[in-house]
């Protein structure tokens, strides 16, 4: 009865997450969309690089706070049995957090000149002073992005996962269409307005759903209360150790400055590509599995939690190692194929391809590193997983950066965040076994086996895709990417029945006892 109930759960969870997948899929299409319409507006000319720079604070303040907030949120609100206190705990956080984004936002919109002045000191003139006017526009959309991801985990802790995924394809959608419908009359404009109109969508969107199911009904009330204090405490760690994959993106802009123009955009747009398919997984993955954590460390089930761990960051591995060799072997056809149009030109392309083939080797250890964290928090231990971003990504990749953005230029900030983050991972993985039973003998000997079961599974990838692109490399590049995918297809799948990962097992296991 155990064994048909786990997978019953396993199942469950499954469709889930496949359907939150599903949807996410959609919203990061729809943004990566946006992104290719400004690459064709303006190529990779100064209004691209300020439209780049304005949106860069509120998106890093929406996916690192607003992210923070929702995980401590859900930690500490998955442990409240009492209805009452539930809501008495929602409503304290609500309005502490009202006044805080009012503040916050107020702060921007009317120091957005010095604000941007002093992130990006290598601006020229002209962008320096587009990208202030364009922030000071999309500033009012930091304060609905974070409330909106505050809304959304309020949804997912009541196992309303769709519909909170749903909320982010409205944002993107009505973003994607204002800045286009707009474009002609305001120019760069129209992205800052469609940013800040896109996240009051969402916004509206969220209260409408969560007023409809009943789930909070909005009301100010500012009471004293110790789980709302230790919410804000936990968050501010989590903010900070959660942030790594944008305070790359940070970095890369404030060094960027100093670069020729374009090179904002370039690494923009290669990194948001290389991100495209960690992010869908993991929001999908991340969504569904923080509630399940919560409650599974609420009852000490600390060996289903490490293997739990175990299968996902093996499923991990086997969804984007293949990816990451592809993208490094049709780097090119990728970036012509996405952006090559109207003013990025095959100058904009020979710009992005070697910044994107750094990018993929990395791709694994950024998803990886938001995967590991999650277990991290699920346990409310913060503080390493703070120390260890601090000296990755603020220490070792400020240091590589330095040093390499004179010798290689753009290409030295990607390989300064590769670097970096790989060195995240196996930090995080060692400091993993003091907070899970990861460590443990069984589990450890089975990691090495699949160790190197994904190191011939690389290996024999990346050679067969090397013979491959020396005899076969068309100019089209769809017919590149079609061919190149076919043959990757063909390679995993041999893969796959010889070196037998007992990972796909358990999703024919599950895909089977569907009906």
């Amino acid at each position: 009865m155990h064994g048909k109930a786990e997978k019953m759960k396993g199942r469950q969870l499954l469709t889930i997450i496949g359907s939150v997948t599903l949807i996410n899929f959609i919203a990061r299409v729809l943004g990566f969309f946006r992104e290719a319409v400004a690459g064709y507006q303006f190529g990779t000319a100064f209004q691209a690089d300020s439209i780049i720079i304005a949106y860069t604070i509120p998106n890093l303040l929406y996916i690192t706070a607003g992210g923070a907030i929702a995980t401590a949120f859900i930690s500490v609100y998955g442990k409240i049995e009492d209805p009452r206190e539930q809501g008495k705990y929602l409503e304290s956080f609500f309005s502490w957090l009202m006044v805080g984004l009012t503040l916050l936002t107020v702060c921007f919109v009317l120091f957005s000149d010095i604000i941007i002045n002093l992130l990006f000191t290598g601006l020229d003139t002209h962008t320096a002073v587009l990208s202030a006017r364009l922030f000071q526009v999309m500033a009012p959309a930091t304060f609905f992005l974070i409330l909106s991801m505050w809304l959304r985990s309020l949804l997912t802790v009541n196992d309303r996962f769709a519909i909170a995924a749903i909320s982010t394809l409205v944002m993107n959608g009505s973003f994607l269409v204002i800045a286009v419908l707009l474009f002609p009359w305001l120019d760069a404009f129209a992205h800052g307005y469609g940013a800040t109109l896109g996240a009051i969508l969402m916004f509206v969107f969220l209260i409408y759903v969560i007023k409809k199911n009943r789930l909070f009904h909005f009301r100010l009330t500012f009471h004293r209360s110790e789980k709302v204090w230790r919410t804000f405490m936990m968050m501010v760690p989590v903010m900070l150790g959660g942030a790594t994959l944008h305070i790359y993106f940070l970095l890369h802009r404030v060094f960027a400055a100093w670069l020729d123009e374009g090179f904002i955009t370039a690494l923009n747009h290669t990194s948001k590509l290389v991100q495209m398919p960690q992010s869908i997984l993991m929001t999908a993955v991340t969504t569904v599995i923080m509630p399940v954590l919560s409650r599974k460390v609420a009852q000490r089930e600390d060996r289903h939690i490490a293997n739990f761990f175990s299968l996902g960051l093996h499923l991990l591995a086997l969804a984007i190692i293949p990816i990451s060799v592809f993208l490094y072997f049709y780097a090119e056809p990728t970036v012509q194929a996405v952006f090559q149009y109207g003013q990025f030109t095959e100058a904009s392309t020979a710009m992005a391809v070697p910044l994107l083939q750094v990018f993929a080797i990395g791709m694994f250890f950024h998803a990886a590193n938001v995967y590991i964290t999650r277990f991290y928090y699920a346990y409310e231990r913060s503080i390493y997983p703070l120390i260890v971003s601090l000296v990755s990504v603020v220490g070792l990749n400020v240091l590589l950066n330095i040093a390499l953005i004179g010798p290689l230029g753009a290409t030295g900030l990607a390989w300064g965040t590769t670097i970096s983050a790989g060195f995240n991972f196996l930090l995080l993985l060692l400091g993993l076994k003091g907070v899970i039973e990861w460590g443990k003998k069984p589990l450890r000997k089975a990691m090495w086996a699949t160790l190197g079961k994904f190191t011939s599974l690389t290996i024999i990838i990346t050679v067969g895709l090397a013979l491959f692109t020396s005899v076969f490399f068309p100019a089209n590049p769809f017919v590149a990417l079609l061919s190149g995918g076919a043959v990757l297809f063909v390679l995993l799948i041999a893969l796959f029945i010889v070196l037998r990962f007992p990972e796909l097992d358990f999703i024919k296991d599950v895909m089977k006892n569907r009906k």
